[in-house]
């Protein structure tokens, strides 16, 4: 078995999803080819995770590489944690053009200006990895972590032949966070979730205790009660949803609140303030991680008996189930084929998966309440339209895809998006392929 990670420069992310890894009983060797473009990131990473196999057994046979070729020759298992253009300069130039004419953004990773921009960048290199893939591990299953998820993971599905599944761990971590911001955390250890619908924007359609009530009651009533609290101060857009909309949802605050209109206003400034709404939250702790990894990286260095705790992430549990191992129930973004039914055919959806040695089986969801799906909806179109564009290089679409946005469209004229779409294309430069 051998695992190729693309983007191995992450140290942190490889450290845990090759961790997870690691300690899978069941699996006694397996080799890892680490890829990255940056040399001296790709070596940081092999020299932790050579200590941490040291560590716990010494199962994986580890390799470095720079050519993709033979990085990816073999593989069963491809792990995508790139980041197209850094934080510096395209993530930058994301937020400083936009706050130009007047929109401001948290997050910009997964949806808006941000989120359309980094996709169009991110794309033509998938290809690449796509084309490669389909020489040298046409059977491997890629195990997408790089947002913006539905529309990378669904562009991949659609328009290349590459295996494909979108992994977030936002679903993995909903019923602490909503049981967390109501100081109730101990109720999220025997819960039971239905949870489905898009990456960043799924739906926890029903949360009951181990003898199947129902906690959404209590849940509603507290967090009214405790509305001022300080938890809940920091999840206001969230706890704001779901009593507005009957759910709560998946992803954080900071995420949705640019997903939606209601809650970063110019003509209502108040609003910030009301919802505690983070402004150029990406930003900051991009600024706050660079700093932070100069330290940790040094400890990690010099730190020869690493020692490593099973995450909440999936790619162990998947690779455990398709070996033959038992297995494994997770959420993932694919397809909607027929999984939500009151949702797109053509878009990217976040359902239960059951995997075993078979592979994938996507569960079938059926229709979501209606407005959830009509919210889910708003943010598919900018999906769809960002990837059109991807595929036929035509400027139109994305100014469709931006028009179609929600914080955008309630803040910006048509001529203002096409003119600040323009900026953002020049900007990038060689970062994104050319449009017409």
């Amino acid at each position: 078995m051998k695992i190729t990670f693309l983007g191995a420069g992450s140290t942190v992310f490889v450290k845990n999803l090759l961790g997870d890894c690691l300690l899978i009983e069941d699996i006694d060797s397996f080799e890892v080819a680490l890829y990255d473009i940056d040399a001296e990131r790709l070596k940081e990473s092999q020299l932790i995770i050579t200590a941490l196999n040291n560590r716990y057994g010494g199962k994986m046979k580890i390799e470095a590489y720079t050519d993709i070729k033979k990085a990816l020759t073999g593989a069963n298992y491809v792990i995508n944690a790139i980041q197209v253009g850094g934080y510096e300069p395209c993530t930058v130039t994301d937020f400083e053009i936009p706050r130009k004419y007047g929109l401001r953004q948290t997050i910009g990773d997964t949806l808006g200006i941000g989120g359309i921009f980094r996709a169009l960048r991110t794309i033509p290199v998938l290809e690449f990895f796509a084309r490669e893939i389909s020489k040298y591990c046409p059977d491997a299953l890629f195990l997408n972590y790089v947002n913006p998820m539905a529309m990378l993971t669904g562009y991949l599905l659609t328009h290349t032949g590459v295996k494909s599944v979108g992994l977030c761990h936002s679903v993995q971590v909903c019923a602490h966070e909503i049981f967390w911001s109501l100081g109730m955390e101990e109720r999220a250890v025997d819960c039971r979730v239905k949870i489905a619908g898009i990456n960043h924007m799924s739906w926890l359609l029903s949360i009951t205790d181990a003898k199947g009530k129902d906690l959404y009651p209590e849940i509603k009533r507290l967090s009214k009660e405790k509305w001022d609290s300080e938890r809940i101060q920091h999840d206001r857009v969230r706890h704001t949803i779901m009593h507005e909309f009957g759910y709560y949802v998946t992803e954080s605050s900071e995420h949705n609140a640019e997903y939606h209109p209601y809650f970063i206003k110019n003509a209502y400034p108040e609003l910030i303030d009301k919802y505690f709404v983070r402004l150029d939250e990406y930003p900051k702790r991009c600024i706050q991680q660079i700093a932070d990894w100069k330290i940790q990286k040094e400890k990690l260095l010099k730190q020869h008996d690493l020692e490593h705790s099973k995450t909440k992430e999936y790619t162990s549990a998947i690779i455990q189930a398709m070996e033959g191992f038992g297995t494994a129930s997770i959420h993932g973004n694919v397809l909607n084929e027929g999984l939500i039914t009151n949702l797109p055919k053509e878009c990217t959806v976040e359902v239960p998966i059951m995997v075993n040695r078979h592979g994938l089986q996507p569960v079938r969801v059926g229709d979501l309440p209606v407005q959830c799906a009509a919210l889910n909806r708003t943010n598919i179109n900018v999906q769809l339209l960002t990837m059109e564009a991807a595929r036929t290089g035509l400027k139109k679409y994305i100014y469709m895809a931006a028009m179609l946005d929600p914080h955008t469209a309630s803040e910006l004229p048509i001529d203002k998006i096409k003119a600040m779409c323009d900026e953002l294309i020049e900007a990038h430069g060689d970062w994104l392929p050319k449009f017409v």
